[in-house]
């Protein structure tokens, strides 16, 4: 077995049944070959499910906006690269010729991408409860110290409840374009509600947050209605 492998997986406290899975996970798109965004897609999923029975269990009595709330500040893209750091992840991530040139094993949207992707490679190693103890022993003290009083609002979050308030349909987000290269990709969504005939638009390095740039514009415009 590859040495540094073999260092990873007790660094993630986690052994591989089939060490090609871990492979695949730490290969990104601009290297050569078969890369892990299909894993990185599907451990988003299991990310966002582990972490939402771990709150709901925690906090029983707390609503679906706050559960929310608190679910986006912990699945986040900062949140994944610290413990992406915590574990020198990037010194075992394969990235092609151009990232090795810009530091992308320090970019945390591919240490991010890759933490997402290990999850899911656990998962389909060992099945969901493996999944499920690697995210407690992740995020363990984030959960154990997270104060739903202490988390402010997303723009997305704060439209949401307003157009609930008024029994108006969540708005659609969609993205109309994305630029730059694989490594600094620029994005542009809109965000609809058809109800109230607004459109608006918001730009950002993420679709995460351009959608939060757009729900922030059309919350303004839905004041301005509303006034």
């Amino acid at each position: 077995m590859d040495l540094k492998l073999n260092q990873l997986q007790k660094k993630i406290n986690y052994q591989f049944q089939d060490i090609t899975l871990l492979e695949h996970a730490l290969t990104h798109r601009s290297f050569k070959g078969k890369n892990n965004e299909r894993l990185e897609f599907l451990g988003d999923s299991i990310l966002n499910f582990l972490i939402a029975e771990s709150l709901f269990h925690k906090f029983p009595n707390l609503p679906e906006g706050d559960l929310s709330r608190l679910r986006s500040d912990l699945v986040k893209s900062k949140t994944l690269s610290d413990i992406a750091l915590k574990l020198d992840l990037g010194e075992y991530i394969k990235l092609g010729e151009g990232e090795l040139k810009s530091a992308g094993w320090r970019r945390p949207s591919i240490l991010a991408d890759c933490m997402e992707a290990i999850l899911a490679a656990i998962f389909l190693d060992s099945g969901l409860d493996a999944s499920r103890s690697m995210i407690k022993l992740w995020f363990h003290d984030l959960i154990k110290n997270i104060d739903p009083k202490k988390i402010e609002k997303d723009p997305k979050s704060i439209l949401q409840e307003l157009l609930q308030a008024q029994k108006i349909d969540r708005p659609s987000y969609e993205v109309i374009n994305i630029s730059g290269e694989a490594h600094a990709q620029h994005f542009e969504v809109t965000c609809r509600i058809d109800k109230l005939d607004i459109s608006t638009q918001g730009k950002g390095s993420s679709r995460k947050v351009a959608e939060q740039m757009a729900a922030s514009s059309a919350i303004k415009l839905f004041k301005r209605k509303a006034s």
